[in-house]
């Protein structure tokens, strides 16, 4: 019969219509600013640094390796290498960003600067909010406004956090070195023949 997939598909709309107004679940419409949906754990928009002490210049995890610079599709990553070292987090001397830079206009958020990272230093934050009156400069994000404490990084991302907490403890534990066997006390000497 002609118009029966009309019929179903107005059946269906007044069925969510009238079903709206008895189950929260069926409303659709989030009155944004003031509701907002809880986003998803797997949600990701743009990159930050993640650094693990109180002072985000001393702990940051990047050590300038470049190579989310290299892997970034559309080249949005500016990095520029310390000429000198400094100690990380764990203490070793490392090399650092002195300029780290993501214009947030061209990025794709397609986080392969996350994939490729060795030292889990960048990862996708879950602030959409970033529009702003300027055009240029106010689109690039800077290493004071990227650098997000490794406890904002558990708030927003609390299982891969964990995970990464646990990787990272487990790579230290293997390159401290064993501690040493007691030594055995010394033998008397003997008071015989």
């Amino acid at each position: 019969m002609i118009g029966t997939g009309i019929l179903k598909g107005m059946a269906v709309t007044a069925r969510n219509f009238v079903g709206s107004y008895f189950e929260k679940e069926r409303l659709i419409t989030v009155q944004y600013p003031e509701e907002r949906s809880p986003l998803p754990e797997n949600y990701r928009n743009f990159p930050i640094l993640i650094y693990d002490t109180n002072d985000a210049e001393a702990g940051l995890r990047c050590v300038a390796c470049k190579i989310c610079e290299k892997e970034c599709p559309p080249q949005c990553i500016y990095i520029v290498k310390s000429e000198d070292k400094k100690p990380d987090y764990m203490g070793k001397p490392q090399f650092y960003p002195a300029v780290f830079d993501i214009d947030i206009s061209v990025c794709m958020s397609c986080q392969i600067c996350v994939e490729v990272c060795p030292f889990e230093a960048i990862k996708m934050d879950k602030v959409f909010e970033l529009s702003t009156r300027e055009r240029f400069d106010a689109l690039l994000q800077r290493k004071s406004e990227l650098s997000k404490s490794n406890t904002y990084y558990h708030s927003i991302h609390p299982i891969e956090a964990a995970e990464v907490d646990g990787k990272l403890a487990e790579a230290a534990a293997k390159k401290k070195p064993a501690p040493a066997p007691p030594k055995a006390p010394p033998a008397a000497p003997s008071l015989g023949n």
